[in-house]
């Protein structure tokens, strides 16, 4: 039986159209529906149920030598309320899972992880205790409100002082409120538009999301679902476990070298990265032939089998196809001309780089 979200019953009222997903009842969308919502967090902005993410944290005087040899990116050089997002791998350099780490002051760390994995990634954490250190899983007690799009910070500063926003991209103010409900304030997001994700108690949840509602309704802010987020991410060429990454795929065909720090001492996993040559990588593709390529669709050059698609849609701010892809390297440079088998039919494709969208280039989108 799925889970819920604190926010589940606000949904409902609201017109969400709930479905199954990470073992919990979401919305996939609203009355708006997926491009609509899409396009506000592009051009204005979008309120998301995260809520079914996971929180760890980690506290103790051994937590930083254990995250380093946990983790594949590097933890030592942290400042408090920085994030820094890594991979978790198994001895054979496959993904765990991927995941971002807070650090909220010395000994003291505060990790999310996905949905799907919370429970393995905890069991995972827990068999590799060691030392004065300790993971407890407060999942359950913390929600989790994301407000993405250009006009985040300005409906947001109408509930918080300038002090307490965060300056930098990946880093949080682990000490404010807004209503006086306490919460976290991070400038982060998995949608590639700016905006900022409020960690808070559960029981505040239903409060904060009306609030931020109200607050944002002159400036064309609107509740989003899954649908969305998928599309969103995708056109910010961020990868999703299961599709991009999973216990078979390591972080280096995923393309998440910039998260994994070959040059540590040691972390689960360096010696399978280090030893296994690379024979497939991620790559993004244009579908510049009629027709949408999905998932698990095999991808040629020419008449030879070239690797298997993770994701595709039609992206709504770019105004075309999209994919992303495991390919062999000699087919990975950009330019490259590829097809994909859509349902025995050949769909032309080329490779271009990641991300497809970036807040940088989005004024010479074509």
């Amino acid at each position: 039986m799925e889970k819920t979200t604190p926010l589940y019953e606000t949904h409902r009222q609201s017109g969400g159209r709930m479905v199954p997903f990470a073992g919990y009842l979401m919305p996939v969308q609203y009355e708006a529906g997926v491009i609509a919502e899409h396009m506000a967090v592009r051009k204005a902005c979008g309120l998301f149920d995260v809520s079914h993410m996971g929180e760890i944290t980690y506290t103790g005087p051994d937590a930083l030598s254990l995250l380093n040899r946990l983790l594949t990116n590097d933890f030592t050089n942290m400042t408090d309320g920085q994030a820094r997002y890594s991979v978790m791998c198994q001895e054979d350099g496959g993904c765990v899972d991927d995941l971002i780490i807070y650090k909220v002051k010395e000994d003291h760390y505060f990790i999310v992880v996905n949905a799907a994995n919370k429970e393995k990634d905890f069991a995972w954490m827990k068999g590799h205790e060691e030392g004065n250190a300790v993971f407890t899983d407060i999942s359950d007690s913390v929600a989790q409100i994301a407000v993405q799009g250009p006009k985040a910070k300005e409906i947001l500063e109408r509930l918080l002082p300038q002090e307490a926003f965060p300056v930098r991209y990946y880093s949080a103010n682990f000490d404010t409120s807004v209503h006086g409900m306490s919460c976290v304030i991070s400038r982060s997001g998995y949608t590639g538009s700016d905006g900022y994700e409020l960690y808070l108690a559960a029981e505040d949840a239903p409060a904060m999301w009306q609030l931020l509602l109200e607050t944002g309704k002159e400036d064309g802010l609107l509740p989003c679902g899954l649908g969305a987020r998928d599309t969103l991410r995708l056109e910010a060429g961020m990868p999703l476990y299961g599709h991009e990454m999973n216990e078979s795929i390591s972080p280096l065909e995923a393309g998440l070298n910039f998260a994994v720090k070959l040059l540590k001492d040691d972390f689960i996993g360096k010696d399978a990265l280090t030893a296994k040559p690379l024979t497939r990588i991620r790559v993004g593709l244009k579908v510049t032939g009629r027709g949408i390529v999905r998932e698990h669709m095999t991808v040629y050059q020419g008449d030879t089998p070239a690797g298997e698609t993770t994701s595709g849609t039609h992206a709504p701010y770019l105004g075309y196809p999209i994919a992303m892809a495991l390919v062999t390297p000699d087919v990975s440079a950009v330019g490259t001309k590829l097809t994909a088998d859509v349902r025995g039919r050949r769909v032309e494709m080329e490779v271009v780089p990641l991300p497809f969208y970036s807040e940088t280039r989005k004024k010479s989108r074509k």
